[in-house]
């Protein structure tokens, strides 16, 4: 049973075309739990992206559905890519948009990795 309010998972969506190799992605990491790649419109130095191998439309579906194996072996995966990447002596950022107002873009869950620079605020402060 799927999260309510969330879509249906299309398996025909670019993250479900790479992991079944239809589109090639600049891969970091791969395991039996994720795969990390370069994003194709890099917002910073280092931009990788880590998707969990399972079909989850956004972190409320992951955390609902996937098994601990699966949430362990995915967050295992995003340390692993910072430290591979050389991210942790200066910080990095670890962003996941969920739904439509935040952002999303594609309906498979994924976190974004920045790095590679200063990256200032999270969002732009406001007055109020």
């Amino acid at each position: 049973m799927r999260v309510t309010g969330l879509p249906p998972y299309d398996p025909q969506n670019i993250f479900a075309r790479i992991l079944r190799g239809e589109i090639p992605a600049k891969a970091v990491h791969e395991d039996a739990f994720a795969l990390a790649f370069h994003d194709i419109n890099p917002q910073a130095p280092v931009h990788v992206l880590v998707i969990p191998k399972g079909a989850y439309v956004s972190q409320a579906d992951f955390a609902a559905h996937a098994s601990d194996a699966e949430i362990a072996g995915f967050w295992r995966a995003v340390g692993h890519v910072a430290r591979t990447l050389g991210l942790e002596a200066t910080g990095y950022r670890i962003l996941s948009n969920m739904g439509e107002d935040a952002g999303q873009e594609v309906p498979h869950f994924h976190v974004h990795i920045f790095g590679g620079r200063r990256l200032g605020h999270m969002l732009p402060r406001t007055a109020g």
